[in-house]
């Protein structure tokens, strides 16, 4: 399907939100669905508040910000999503819950539509074999924050077709975007890189080379990143990050990808990150 005119996003937490957001500033009518409507009115509002910032540093009218959100429609069920183009699913990182969406889903779209996923690192092959239609899914891996970040990595499964891979990527530069094309493998290329560079600087810290702040000054003054990488973590969610690095473990078999074992305290503790006031660091909640 090359004309694709209608979406949806299934999950409307962080990425979720970010992935609706440039759907709907790009022109795009978007259904945004969620099990809870707190979480619905959670993510508009988030979105509204991002809209507010575009507009405050010149990058969007102020009078595009109403006309955006209008074309967002909240719902509680994946029923209503029945005549949808393509959908992107962007549940939380964890098999189970993305084989129930992908099932639903399956039985509910036109034979025509699309699947996609915001997976990180689940195997797009394992989730189009739960399916009818193996050739028409795919992977959209958005980065955060998706309204920011330039990259979707266009992941393409097994049976992924050329027809279903170019109207992915063509939507991906409609909206503004730049898709890279990857094959399907554990943690794609972004994760199946950075992922054990997070891991390795929890280690030092772990075995007491170095605070967090010192591991991540030598990669911001050495190697000229933006950030640190236990900085990144944090904003990750480690708890994200644990759950990637095993499935990089699991589908690889090597030790190497096997999550440091502070990174798995901290998560026994509720210290994910930002999302949670403390991780490597602490942060004021508001």
């Amino acid at each position: 399907m090359s004309d694709i005119q209608s979406v949806a996003v299934i999950g409307a937490g962080t990425m979720g939100s970010g992935i609706a957001h440039v759907f709907a500033k790009s022109g795009y009518p978007v259904t945004l669905c969620d099990v809870q409507q707190s979480f619905l009115d959670r993510a508009l509002a988030s979105i509204r508040t991002n809209l507010g910032r575009e507009a405050a540093k010149g990058k969007l009218p102020e009078s595009d910000i109403d006309p955006t959100l209008a074309r967002i429609t909240p719902v509680i069920s994946m029923d209503s999503l029945a005549t949808t183009d393509l959908v992107v699913e962007a549940a939380p990182e964890r098999f189970d819950l993305k084989a129930d969406v992908f099932r639903k889903l399956d039985s509910i779209l036109p034979e025509s539509s699309i699947l996609a996923t915001n997976t990180s690192s689940i195997s797009i092959t394992k989730l189009a074999a739960l399916t009818r239609r193996p050739g028409q899914v795919i992977g959209m891996h958005f980065f955060n924050p998706v309204p920011v970040m330039s990259l979707v990595e266009v992941v393409r499964g097994m049976a992924t077709s050329d027809a279903t891979f170019t109207a992915a990527r063509g939507l991906s530069v409609k909206l503004g975007k730049t898709a890279v094309e990857v094959n399907d493998a554990p943690g794609f290329v972004s994760n199946r890189v950075l992922m054990p560079l997070i891991n390795e600087a929890a280690y030092a810290v772990m075995e007491g080379v170095a605070t967090a702040e010192s591991v991540d000054q030598v990669f911001k003054l050495g190697m000229a990143h933006p950030m640190g990488p236990l900085t990144l973590a944090d904003f990750i969610g480690i708890d994200v990050c644990v759950d990637i690095l095993r499935v990089l473990h699991e589908g690889f078999g090597n030790p190497k990808y096997y999550p440091c074992p502070l990174l798995v305290r901290m998560v026994d503790a509720g210290w994910l990150g930002r999302k949670s006031g403390r991780g490597f660091y602490t942060y004021n909640q508001s």
